[in-house]
């Protein structure tokens, strides 16, 4: 069998497992039906398996580890789409996909559906260390430094059922990048993870610890700077360990390992990790050359060749189109193969629902991998898609076939882009409907013209205080909360998840979602009547302070 490329292949090993756990989970589910098992009893064996019971119906949550697929894995996520769910997918902030109208009768089948292309749900929910997140870009990127991709499989199957870690305290968060341009928001997980080449030319991994979201936001802080990779994985057993004996059990909101490390400081949480170190047996846990070797054979290298003009033809197809250059200017990125480029797929159409797509989208995203990207699909914990491998003679081809299923939206990275989660129309825990504002500010400021000249400032809304949709990082963010049983949204401003991680600053009283709207386009004027020449939003906010903007949002209230 050929290696999907930028994909790990699974073997017999791998897929003997997932049908085991399958069985296990069928019989689980058969209880469940029959009556033998209750809801609170059946619970924590759901949600090791992805299905979480939400308002109206059962959600299944499947892993796409790191955010990396291929065509076929897409395709078969898109027949889901279509037979068990209605005819949509929607793709999450953790590079996962959920599917909301599932039937518990049909999750036995998903599952083994999802087993023939080599994915699951395993871990996607529950207290344990959930799927691991990786740069969008991983090993295309002009500017990455380390393909973070391997190790980030090595972390998968470190963390898989891990005996010790299947019952934190509470849920854990990894991300990994290996390019200096932090697009993992590696400061706001539990464990962030930051690979560079050391001296020898080994990659080195400098790791936050402790920074989290939700309903006490926190910027992790360094816990050390350069990690040698033969100890990467003695590394963050330690940190787990020390987590899981002294995370707090008896407060589900004082229980994320961003309050033990607050609670005691950085300091104290480094030693302790480093006397769980010293008393392991650190040779069990190296991470030899030889294994990351045999883990980096199971991905593919694809074939960059592209013609010594395809630079001057995508030059040319811009000048000649304005709608296809805009769309470049704000939806591609620098590959590190002058004939190729990375192109980003908007999932968010002006006035349509953040992440997404319908199953026929889903399908047509599997074909235009195929045809233009070595049939591999990447998804960003923005909720947005990318090919990282186009020609760049090529990409306008892309562009026409994206244009037919409504995926050309020129809004990466601009205010369009909006990050939601699903709110109140699907989760218990929801205060309020993230979708429809949503849908309404993608309508406000749908023109194409207008976005490029607002320039980056991105928008993220979260229907509750757990902050799915990272409103705390968003430049403008909206918190869903609840006032006497009707839904209104809190403004922040100045959050950022990039390099120089920042927590909004509420601006003030929370507003009516038609009221929250029209705010956000004051703020926006207000930028735009007093930016300097090249300065971003968060650049003009930082020069004036927050008080020219606040008087913006609320002039009228």
């Amino acid at each position: 069998m050929s290696i999907p490329v930028g994909h790990y292949q699974y073997d017999r090993i791998d897929r003997d497992f997932l049908q085991a756990r399958i069985a296990e989970f069928e019989g689980q589910v058969q209880r469940r039906l029959d009556g033998m098992l209750s809801e609170d009893e059946f619970k924590p064996l759901r949600l090791m398996n992805g299905l979480y019971l939400q308002l109206h119906a059962y959600m299944l949550r499947v892993a796409i580890p790191y955010g990396i697929l291929d065509s076929r894995q897409l395709r078969k996520l898109g027949e889901i789409a279509r037979r068990y769910d209605r005819d949509y997918g929607h793709f999450t902030t953790r590079q996962n996909i959920q599917f909301n109208w599932i039937r518990l009768e049909d999750t036995p089948a998903i599952l083994r559906e999802l087993a023939e292309v080599d994915m699951h749900a395993i871990q996607t929910s529950g207290n344990c260390i959930r799927n691991v997140t990786a740069d969008e870009y991983a090993g295309a990127a002009a500017d990455e430094l380390v393909d973070p991709r391997v190790h980030a499989e090595i972390l998968r199957q470190w963390s898989t059922l891990h005996p010790e870690f299947t019952f934190l305290p509470r849920k854990f968060k990894i991300a990994i990048s290996g390019s200096p341009n932090d697009r993992v928001a590696a400061r706001f997980h539990d464990i962030g993870i930051l690979a560079r080449p050391g001296e020898d030319g080994a990659p080195v991994f400098r790791i936050f610890v402790g920074g989290g979201l939700g309903r006490t936001p926190v910027i992790g802080e360094e816990l050390f700077d350069s990690v040698r990779e033969e100890h990467i994985l003695a590394t963050l057993e330690a940190i787990l360990r020390v987590y899981n004996a002294h995370g707090r059990r008896d407060n589900i909101y004082k229980a994320r390992i961003k309050i033990l490390v607050q609670a005691i400081g950085v300091e104290a949480y480094r030693e302790a990790v480093e006397a769980e170190l010293a008393q392991m047996d650190l040779e069990r846990y190296r991470l030899t050359p030889e294994a990351v070797a045999a883990i980096r054979s199971r991905f593919a290298v694809p074939l960059l060749e592209a013609p010594a003009d395809a630079d001057a033809v995508l030059a040319q197809q811009r000048r000649e189109d304005p709608l296809f250059d805009r769309w470049v200017r704000s939806n591609t990125h620098v590959h590190r193969d002058p004939g190729h480029i990375i192109a980003t797929i908007s999932l968010k159409p002006a006035g349509g629902i953040p992440g997404d797509a319908t199953s026929a989208q889903i399908a047509r995203l599997a074909d235009l991998a195929d045809a233009y990207s070595f049939g591999e699909i990447r998804i960003t914990h923005l909720q947005n898609v990318v090919l990282g491998h186009v020609r760049k003679d090529r990409l306008r081809d892309l562009w026409l076939g994206l244009s037919e299923v409504g995926l050309a939206e020129a809004n990466i990275g601009l205010i369009g882009d909006i990050v939601a989660c699903p709110g109140l129309d699907y989760c218990a825990l929801a205060n309020a409907r993230s979708i429809p504002i949503a849908q309404k500010l993608g309508a406000r400021f749908a023109d194409t013209a207008l976005q490029a000249e607002i320039g980056a400032l991105r928008i993220n809304i979260s229907g509750c205080i757990n902050a799915c949709g990272h409103h705390h990082a968003g430049h403008i963010g909206l918190l869903g909360v609840d006032k006497r049983g009707e839904e209104f949204f809190q403004l922040t401003v100045g959050g950022r998840a990039e390099n120089g991680a920042a927590i909004g600053t509420i601006l003030g009283a929370a507003l009516p979602e038609d009221e929250t709207v029209d705010a956000i386009a004051r703020l926006v004027d207000c930028y735009l009547g007093r930016r300097e020449s090249g300065e971003t939003f968060l650049d003009t906010l930082t020069r004036l302070g927050h008080e020219p903007f606040r008087e913006a949002a609320y002039e009228t209230v």
